[in-house]
């Protein structure tokens, strides 16, 4: 009997504790991830509004005459513009940008648009990845969004250094993306802030990066350490930055993605967050988080958005969320509207108690103060090489991270006399045709 009664309650158990579980996982809601994240300030969260007109500038035919009307008063003056490039002009190696100088804020801005559904050369650069298959100072990166933004860089890298010489080298540099572009142009900056002689030895302070609607594109270790300088912003319940497996089960379920992400949220249930933070390989939304929350459980209609701000470690947007919102929520036009309401509701709220500068002055201390808190979480977590970056030179180890043959050693860099640790990366991923244009090593290959 006592054996009867045992196999009934291990029975029941697990009846009662599916359920259960199903139940959690489907009501999971974005708002509940950021509830112990603090506030955005006015001050930090003022430039996204305009960052996100300039990105859908890049999607116009003509931005002289937007057919989206600005929201905000956040339009852009054609006169400073430097350069615009299509599709025919990158030929696949990256999408579309911008590059403009803002002298009202003193900003160079290279925008860059997101993906394009109707382009299959930005669908070879998001696939063009393996788990693990990119490394990149002690971490790993998107080896497609690595690619791409090489050859930007490589591109426009004069472009930039003159119009940076031209403004007195006074002028923060910008890059920002939406979807796509945000990998592009967070692994952009992630090269800039670490190889700067490129640029002028342009200061650290000096680079900032704003991923809209960004995809996973680098590992913990590096979305923390470069936190300080790129900068993260999701609309609630956004597929794109919560979505860890690999783009191509994406595309081969597009007619049924709704069924492929369900599958997905009962799936990631069952692996520890404890393994996560131990995957090295894992890919991450990049730096620092600003979530713009408007919805909120079981409550219906839009709310005044509230932004919420944070570096987190461990539950940085692990859980894909069901909502019918998952696909909106991603448009840059809805962020844009909804980052420009979340701006105006900060500055009702704002209540004057002491001098602008000084509130500036204390914020910024606070926002260092929690880039120095995130890294000593990650080394608390035994995230893998999670230390901080530095202005200096790179401690002098000839493994960084594990073996890979796409890992640029100090070792490589001390046997090559005339070539920078830059040049050996280029080497790695690129070849020069007879005009000097640079060409993927696979594209070569394939032409030979």
């Amino acid at each position: 009997m006592m054996v009867l009664q045992y196999l009934g309650l291990g029975v029941t158990l697990p009846c009662w504790a599916f359920p259960l579980w199903v139940w959690k996982r489907c009501t999971h809601v974005s708002s509940s991830e950021s509830n112990s994240w603090s506030l955005a300030a006015a001050g930090e969260f003022e430039h996204v509004p305009r960052i996100c007109r300039l990105i859908l500038s890049v999607y116009e035919d003509d931005p002289e005459h937007p057919k989206l009307a600005p929201t905000g008063g956040y339009g852009i003056r054609p006169e400073w513009v430097v350069k615009r490039v299509g599709y025919d002009q990158t030929r696949g190696r990256a999408p579309p940008y911008l590059i403009y100088t803002d002298h009202d804020h003193r900003e160079i801005v290279l925008a860059i648009r997101g993906l394009n559904v109707g382009s299959g050369s930005d669908y070879l650069i998001l696939l063009d990845n393996r788990k693990g298959m990119q490394t990149f100072d002690g971490g790993y990166v998107h080896h497609g969004l690595l690619k791409s933004a090489l050859w930007l860089l490589d591109q426009e890298c004069a472009t930039l250094l003159e119009q940076w010489h031209a403004t007195g080298c006074s002028y923060k540099m910008v890059f920002a993306g939406h979807s796509l572009g945000s990998g592009v142009a967070a692994i952009l900056t992630l090269i800039v802030a670490k190889y700067r002689d490129r640029l002028g030895d342009i200061p650290r302070s000096s680079i900032q990066c704003y991923a809209v609607a960004p995809a996973r594109s680098m590992s913990l270790n590096l979305a923390v350490r470069y936190s300080d300088v790129i900068h993260s912003i999701v609309l609630q319940d956004d597929f794109l930055p919560r979505t860890a497996t690999p783009l191509e089960d994406h595309f081969k379920a597009i007619c049924c993605l709704p069924c492929l992400i369900f599958v997905m949220c009962l799936r990631d249930m069952f692996i520890p967050e404890e393994r996560w933070l131990r995957d090295r390989r894992r890919l991450y939304a990049p730096g620092r988080l600003y979530h713009i929350v408007e919805r909120k459980f079981c409550r219906c209609g839009r709310f005044p958005p509230e932004v919420r701000t944070a570096i987190p470690v461990d539950g940085r947007f692990e859980h894909i969320v069901l909502s019918c919102n998952a696909g909106t929520d991603h448009e840059i036009v809805w962020i844009e509207r909804e980052s420009t309401k979340a701006l105006e509701v900060m500055k009702e709220n704002k209540t004057v108690t002491e001098p602008p500068s000084r509130q500036r002055f204390e914020r910024k201390h606070t926002l260092e103060k929690e880039h120095k808190g995130a890294l000593e979480r990650a080394v608390s977590l035994d995230v893998p090489h999670a230390v901080s970056s530095t202005e200096g030179p790179a401690e002098d180890t000839d493994v960084v991270v594990e073996s890979n043959a796409n890992e640029v050693s100090l070792s490589e860099l001390k046997s090559s006399e005339n070539k920078t640790d830059w040049d050996i990366l280029l080497e790695r991923l690129f070849i020069k045709d007879e005009s000097g244009k640079l060409i993927p090593r696979e594209d070569r290959k394939t032409e030979d």
